[in-house]
């Protein structure tokens, strides 16, 4: 039986963040052996995790940034359960790790962000580190990735939200953040009307129409009726066509033709907590 001394334990403390008796434990256990003592909390911060699968992350972090050349994006969400955690540094700062890795590694999933290696050994089991260091159940909850001529990241609130904009050709920093200060504040469904799913189009049209017909409207009247609520919807809920926040009298296309005419936006994503 190895002699576990009490630099030991803080050799392993140090190493993974974990309480004092916990790595003491983890050390006794493995025979002194500091990496299947790792291992070990590893092992324990997973069945922490399992006891609080009940639990909810509704706070967290939500990072978006670009690489150097502006060409991709990511946005990463790592959540908690409380804002006591969400609002520590060594916190904010394991999240900016992961989006870093994203982007260097170019993963395209948050399956493929989860496997990829985080200074010697997967996300996943960094993830469940901090579950273990914290108490708290830790996840990785939300990954997106957009790939374009010029892409921009927003940040909104403190780390409340990301907003990716994917651009047609290369675009100032003040046009990106216009663009994506009106996705985090309009939150459209799609960049135009041809962008939006037809099942959403359908259950646009089938509620216009019974509105019609609640309406009293004579039903050859309906169809035509209906289709011009649904041109509205597209009008509110896409975000070219949408009225530009900083002048309502255009839309976020006519905003963009006027910087370039043929700047638009190829995509976006929006991530907010909760």
């Amino acid at each position: 039986m190895a002699t576990i001394t009490a630099a030991d334990v803080n050799k392993l403390r140090q190493q993974t963040g974990a309480g004092m008796m916990d790595c003491r434990k983890a050390l006794v256990e493995s025979d002194g052996d500091f990496e299947q003592a790792v291992d070990y909390l590893r092992k324990k911060g997973q069945k922490v995790a399992a006891l609080r699968s009940d639990r909810e992350t509704k706070e967290g972090v939500i990072i978006a940034k670009t690489t150097a050349d502006n060409k991709s994006g990511v946005i990463v969400g790592l959540g908690c359960e409380t804002d006591f955690v969400a609002k520590n540094e060594d916190f904010v700062k394991f999240a900016q790790s992961i989006v870093d890795l994203a982007l260097s590694t170019g993963v395209k999933t948050i399956e493929e962000l989860g496997a990829a290696s985080l200074d010697g050994a997967t996300v996943a089991d960094k993830v469940n580190d901090q579950v273990a260091k914290i108490g708290e159940k830790i996840t990785l909850s939300k990954f997106e990735r957009i790939d374009a001529a010029s892409v921009t990241a927003y940040i909104h609130g403190n780390y409340r939200m990301g907003v990716l904009v994917g651009f047609s050709k290369e675009a100032s920093a003040e046009v990106g953040k216009d663009v994506a200060m009106q996705i985090a504040a309009m939150n459209p469904i799609a960049v135009d009307a041809d962008s939006v799913p037809a099942d959403v189009i359908a259950r646009e049209k089938d509620i216009a129409v019974e509105q019609v017909k609640a309406e009293g409207k004579p039903a050859e009247m309906a169809e035509k009726i209906a289709m011009g609520k649904v041109n509205k919807f597209f009008k509110e809920s896409t975000l070219l066509a949408q009225a530009f926040v900083k002048d309502n009298n255009k839309s976020v296309a006519d905003y963009l033709k006027s910087v370039s005419a043929d700047l638009t936006v190829t995509a976006f994503k929006r991530i907010a907590l909760g």
